[in-house]
């Protein structure tokens, strides 16, 4: 299986210009494969293949010759990515999606990442240096070893002007001791995540806490001159502050999740949409701003870290009436019994269950999930509200 291992390094002046200089090569290249492949259509009714502006690269490094600063793999893979954006804008297509967003061209500074497919040609690790091909020897923080056969690198540039290395690696799945135990998490806004078994993570509110701070620097930026340096200078401050909202909540969503596939062997979630959520206006801040799917994907990448049969089982459930639904007796609410937002406590007309809103759409969940991987049930069988 595939594991990611991500390092910050840290290039000199000249080898920041260098990669920059990389990266508009492999801007500018990107933008014409996306023009050949836009114009041959649009002109000719013809399709341009991913291999047939991938043989171009020769042609073109003759009529511009700075292509050749620029390693081959990463060259090939500007169009892999151009035809990548062509498949999923073909899938979204066939999908009837209404947003199915036609590959767009590339801006100045809209393209931050270069990646060397066939590692170690192009870019390795030598004691505590990264070697790029044509920059020449990068330091890096090595914060932990590289374990199993590296495969791919990519160097990302970020947002503030930082520069990272991602490799990509070949690794033998981890064994984790078994725990015959089952979990349903149910996630919300007033607590960010309630478990079955009745334990709670509060809701961090990262965005919330940077939000007065991003506001002043935000209307600093609104003041100063587009194009000139003072504008660059705050565009980098407000840049920094969603950065470090990121990674705190990134940092959050990594300890918690790991928590909860080394606690627990089967894991019950919420098949959630959270894309649709967040087109509520009122709810939509603080919906982004919990990262749900950020969490549950942790989950899912760390339950299958183990080997098939002896590792963890993550199962997204549908979540419709879990929070209407007795967890003890079936009972769901109908029509005026329906429970609001603002109604926190779940009491049920029927066994007179009083408990938490969020614990007993947790309860629901697992016995979903249990019903679902033909488990015996937590809970008996719902039933409408007479």
């Amino acid at each position: 299986m595939r594991k990611a291992f991500k390092y910050r390094i840290w290039p000199t002046k000249r080898q920041t210009s260098l990669l920059e200089k990389q990266l508009e090569e492999c801007r500018w290249l990107y933008n014409h494969t996306l023009a050949v492949r836009k114009d041959a259509w649009e002109q000719d009714k013809r399709n341009v293949s991913y291999y047939e502006t991938k043989r171009q690269i020769p042609i073109l490094k003759t009529e511009r010759p700075s292509l050749k600063e620029v390693h081959s793999q990463v060259l090939q893979n500007v169009t892999e990515r151009v035809e990548l954006a062509f498949q999923a804008y073909f899938r979204r297509v066939k999908a009837g999606e209404q947003e199915v967003g036609y590959p767009r061209f590339k801006g100045y500074r809209r393209y931050d990442s270069i990646t060397f497919t066939q590692v170690p040609t192009g870019c390795r690790v030598l004691g505590d240096k990264l070697v790029v091909t044509s920059v020449g020897f990068i330091k890096i923080k090595l914060h932990r070893p590289i374990s199993g056969t590296p495969k791919t690198a990519t160097l990302t540039r970020s947002s503030t002007g930082k520069w990272y290395v991602c490799f990509s690696v070949e690794v033998e799945p981890k064994r984790l001791p078994p725990k015959p135990n089952q979990v349903g998490i149910d996630v919300g806004l007033k607590t960010f995540a309630t478990f079955s078994d009745g334990e709670e993570i509060a809701n961090p509110r990262f965005f919330r806490k940077e939000e007065k701070h991003l506001a002043k620097v935000q209307r600093k930026l609104a003041k100063e001159v587009k194009g000139t340096k003072e504008r660059r200078f705050r565009r980098k401050a407000v840049a920094r502050s969603h950065e470090r909202t990121g990674w705190k909540r990134t940092n959050f969503s990594h300890q918690h999740s790991r928590r909860v596939v080394n606690q627990f062997w089967t894991i019950f979630v919420e098949d959630l949409r959270v894309n649709r959520m967040i087109k509520n206006h009122k709810l939509s801040k603080s919906i982004a701003d919990a990262a749900w799917s950020q969490f549950f994907e942790m989950i899912r990448a760390k339950a299958e870290d183990t080997p098939k049969g002896r590792g963890r089982i993550f199962l997204p459930v549908n979540p419709a009436y879990t929070s209407q639904t007795c967890s003890k007796c079936g009972y769901r609410r109908v029509g005026e019994e329906k429970l609001t937002l603002s109604q926190r406590t779940f009491d049920c007309p029927s066994c007179h269950l009083h408990v938490d809103r969020d614990l007993n759409s947790a309860l629901n969940i697992k016995a979903v999930g249990l019903h679902s991987v033909g488990l015996p049930l937590d809970a008996p069988a719902f039933r409408r509200g007479e």
